[in-house]
Parts: C-alpha cells; sequence; structure tokens
C-alpha cells in the first residue's frame, strides 16, 4: 500500500505577527519624525521672531551711544560759549542718538536721520556762510520732532522735557548768525541731552 504524504502546513501566525511589527516600526518611525519637524519647525519660529525683536525693539536700558552723547554735553557744560567744532559734533553724535533711541523702542525715523546728515553736510561746509543758521534750525526742528515722536510713542511720562526740546529748537534764529546765538543752539543741545538721559534711564512703555 502506498504511503500517502501529508504537506506539513507551516503556520501563518508568525509572518502576521511580522507584518505587525514592520508596521508598528513604520508609524513609530513617521510619527517621530513628523514630531521633530514640528519642534523644529516652531523652534525656527521662535528664534526668526526672537531675532527680529531684538533687532527693531533692544530694550536695554543705558544705551551707550545715547550715553556717549549725554556724557560729552556734561563735558561742555561749563565751556564758554560754542565754536564750529562743538556745533559739528554736538549734530553728529545727538543725531546717533536719537537714531539709537529709536532703534530700541521700534521705532523708524530713518527718513529724518537720512535728512539730518544731509543738512550736516552743509553744516559742515558752509560754517562761516549766513545760511549756517538756517540748516542748524532745521536739523535742530528734525531732530525735536523725532525726539517728541519718540517720547510720545514710548515715554509718555516725558511731555514736558520733549516740548522743551521743541522750544529750544524753535529759539534758533534764521536771520542770526550762530555764533551770535550760541547759548541759544546750546540750550538745544543741553534740553536734547536731558531728555536722552530720561528717556535711557526709564523703560518704555508701548
Amino acid at each position: 500500500m502506498a504511503e500517502i504524504e501529508i504537506e506539513k502546513k507551516t503556520p501563518k501566525w508568525p509572518w502576521i505577527l511580522l507584518i505587525l511589527i514592520i508596521i508598528g516600526i513604520l508609524i513609530y518611525i513617521f510619527t517621530f519624525n513628523n514630531d521633530d519637524e514640528s519642534d523644529d519647525r516652531q523652534k525656527y519660529t521662535t528664534e526668526q521672531t526672537t531675532e527680529e525683536s531684538s533687532e527693531t525693539r533692544q530694550v536695554s536700558p543705558n544705551n551707550s551711544t545715547v550715553t556717549a552723547y549725554v556724557s560729552f554735553m556734561k563735558e561742555h557744560s561749563d565751556t564758554m560759549g560754542i565754536d564750529h567744532e562743538f556745533i559739528n559734533e554736538a549734530f553728529l553724535k545727538l543725531t546717533k542718538a536719537t537714531n539709537a533711541m529709536a532703534v530700541e523702542i521700534g521705532y523708524d525715523i530713518k527718513k529724518d536721520i537720512a535728512r539730518v546728515r544731509t543738512l550736516l553736510e552743509k553744516i559742515t561746509q558752509e560754517a562761516f556762510e549766513t545760511t549756517h543758521a538756517n540748516s542748524i534750525k532745521e536739523a535742530a526742528r528734525i531732530l525735536a520732532q523725532s525726539l517728541q515722536n519718540i517720547q510720545q510713542n514710548a515715554f509718555p511720562d516725558l511731555t514736558s522735557e520733549a516740548d522743551e526740546v521743541k522750544k529750544a529748537a524753535a529759539d534758533i534764529e534764521t536771520d542770526v548768525l550762530t555764533l551770535d546765538q550760541k547759548e541759544d543752539v546750546k540750550n538745544f543741545f543741553q534740553e536734547s541731552a536731558d531728555l536722552l538721559e530720561e528717556m535711557n534711564n526709564n523703560s518704555p512703555q508701548n
């Protein structure tokens, strides 16, 4: 009698288990990677926002550029009168300090600063011209307005100080030689220094 060969059936459960394990691994890998990418995107967005914020609003007390101008004016507080060299340096330092304070609070005065720098070139070149006072008054007016805008935007408690700067700028005469109105010109620089010093010692409120 011939023997009947019986084919042994291989159990299917090991293959099913292997497939399930592979599927589980794939699900884990995709989920983990997505979480990492999400975290990376969130981290990048946070860092980018922080960087942009630090560029436009660097709220740090005692800005060195502002301090440099204030110190310059204190060093010359007892100086008898002013000369063209003093005016040029004072305007240069004041322009930088005003721009630095605007950057501190994220307030854009680039156009004003550009106009002042153009006037500063004229002031340097026309030291002995009759139009010298015109350029000085215009530069002072623009800076005074910029400082008031900064004050209104971030330092509401310094209204009277900003008004004093604008008044000092308005007191400069266009039809009087600069060296004949030394006190008025120097008063504008001093009032600006006082306002900037107050801003530098207080936190912006915007």
